[in-house]
């Protein structure tokens, strides 16, 4: 079939994204074929872009956050049928790989291939100017109708509208799973969020849902400052040194025990700011995504290793998708997970660029292509 999508031809040059026609080849083995509602803008195809994420490979069609109805299943698909509301995950998980098996879901090992540019059969599914096109992550969410694999879409109930169900994709499981999840989180910790764009508002929410006694937001666009306590900071802080103040003040000297760090890039100057806010003992979650070729980090290893301290990595928040997906739609559902306010401001796919530029200038919590 024929639609439109937004691909990049020269990524790492800040190039922009080129909405024009392609072409979608049906669903093949375990394979489906999803008409989208809506994608997010996701802070992880500007690295393409900019090249932060370096790929040696083009035509790219972008997006991993979409959300939409089932129209078409191929061979082999029994868990879902056309007409259900699916989720897609930018990390597959196939259920029985190692990883899978041992309950870590989030790395499967089909998403080692997810920057391959090629479907998990080493074919594509897309074609534009005569060429073969990447799908970003297997799915390639800048165009309204997307041909998916199986392990990458998670049903969800019909109730969920599925243009706040897209961020469920990424972003918000990301942040969210940061807290619940991979931060160890207790009962009571003074937590700090470095960073509340799309990703760290939503670790903000996974720290109201843990119990945190302070959540401390740290972001230098009074904006999202402003937000983070609409979705529950008790603290703001503008820059480290501010945020160091008041976790002082709140700890009695003692610092968080759990620091989070999701801003939009991890520069290596900004890490060890980032342990000095945690406490001895304490966990520093590391989930944003830092430039693949820096190699130097400028970080205090003495007093880190002294005062027995973590640092954590966290990819996709430690969550499983097929658990989490629908249980994150359940929250929303009973009012106790805000997505309808990390979207700021929608658009159309043909206004890609300018979504991008809000983004970059901290305009926005989420921005939402939304697709008819």
């Amino acid at each position: 079939m024929k639609t439109e999508g937004a691909l990049l031809w020269n990524p790492g040059t800040n190039s922009g994204w080129s909405v024009e026609e392609i072409e979608l080849d049906p669903p093949k083995e375990r394979e489906i074929l999803i008409k989208l509602a809506a994608s997010g803008i996701c802070h992880s195809d500007d690295h393409v872009d900019t090249g932060d994420i370096p790929l040696d490979w083009a035509p790219i069609i972008g997006g991993h956050e979409g959300a939409g109805v089932v129209e078409e299943v191929g061979p082999g698909v029994t868990s879902l049928e056309p007409g259900d509301h699916v989720v897609l995950s930018f990390m597959p998980s196939c259920g029985h790989c190692r990883m899978c098996v041992l309950g870590k879901a989030n790395m499967c090992e089909l998403g080692a291939g997810v920057l391959s540019g090629f479907a998990p059969d080493g074919t594509k599914r897309i074609h534009a100017r005569g060429q073969g096109v990447g799908a970003f992550s297997y799915l390639g969410t800048f165009s309204p109708y997307v041909v998916v694999p199986l392990d990458a879409a998670v049903k969800i109930d019909k109730e969920i509208p599925l243009d706040k169900a897209a961020l469920i994709g990424c972003g918000v499981p990301t942040g969210w799973g940061s807290s619940v999840y991979a931060a160890d989180m207790q009962l009571g910790d003074t937590v700090v969020v470095i960073g509340v764009g799309g990703v760290g508002m939503n670790a903000v929410q996974g720290a109201v849902l843990k119990g945190a006694k302070n959540i401390v937001a740290v972001d230098p666009v009074a904006f999202k400052r402003e937000k983070a306590v609409e979705f529950g900071a008790t603290h703001t802080a503008s820059d480290f040194a501010e945020a160091t103040s008041i976790v002082e003040e709140l700890t009695n000297g003692q610092m968080a025990e759990r620091v989070i760090f999701t801003v939009g890039v991890a520069h290596g100057e900004l890490l060890n700011p980032a342990q000095v806010l945690t406490r001895r003992g304490g966990v520093l979650v590391l989930t944003s995504a830092a430039p693949v070729l820096q190699s130097s980090v400028d970080f205090d290893l003495f007093s880190f290793a002294m005062s027995g301290k973590r640092l954590q990595g966290s990819l996709y928040g430690t969550t499983n998708a097929q658990v989490d997906i629908p249980y994150i739609a359940d929250l929303y559902h009973r009012g106790h997970m805000k997505l309808d306010e990390l979207v700021t401001k929608t658009y159309d796919l043909h206004d890609i660029n300018q979504a991008f530029q809000d983004m970059r200038e901290g305009k926005n919590i989420r921005g939402v292509i939304m697709y008819d």
